[in-house]
């Protein structure tokens, strides 16, 4: 149940873009983390052009994702694929150069403090193992 955050600056980004970016994020989760498409929340949020700096100085594109997923679940060798790859679809999918402080952030959050539908992931896991 991951939740997935793109922050972007920089000329518009159309819906087109948009979509591509959301479906590339979902199928990234899903075939490098081993996360569930189907319960892969992704927002895609614009910034002020004026509002992103690297160094001081304004840029006109930057990107940054945030990832969050279950503590635990997802191995280094894993979690450095995801970034490698969505660092390009970022590159592949946004119009001009992106500086190289472009981040993307894997944040595992414990399954005790966060979860969907009202449980938390531990209480999903407790529920499971109750049900086997």
């Amino acid at each position: 149940m991951p939740f997935v955050r793109l922050t972007i600056t920089g000329p518009e980004t159309g819906p087109e873009t948009v979509a591509a970016l959301q479906r590339g994020i979902t199928a990234l989760m899903a075939e490098v983390l081993g996360k569930r498409a189907d319960l892969t929340a992704v927002l895609v949020e614009p910034a002020p052009a004026a509002g992103w700096s690297v160094g001081g100085v304004a840029v006109t594109r930057a990107a940054h994702i945030e990832a969050r997923v279950t503590h635990g679940t997802n191995t280094a060798q894993e979690k450095a694929l995801f970034v490698a790859a969505a660092h390009e679809l970022l590159v592949r999918t946004l119009p001009g150069p992106l500086p190289l402080a472009t981040y993307v952030v894997v944040q595992e959050v414990p399954a005790d403090a966060w979860g969907y539908g009202g449980l938390t992931q531990a209480a999903r896991t407790v529920d499971t193992a109750a049900r086997s």
